[in-house]
């Protein structure tokens, strides 16, 4: 298993009354479902 990491910087988008991250298409291959991901958020600016 190969030990991936990236850090990506976006802008949180809405859903409806949800907000949501958008994962680059990028990463598709990497988070199937069932991938385990650990995901650290830092606000740098509201």
């Amino acid at each position: 298993m190969s030990n991936n990491k990236f850090t990506i910087t976006k802008k949180i988008a809405k859903h409806g009354s949800q907000a949501v991250i958008i994962v680059p298409t990028l990463l598709q291959d990497k988070l199937c479902p069932g991938t385990l991901a650990e995901i650290t958020i830092e606000i740098l600016k509201e």
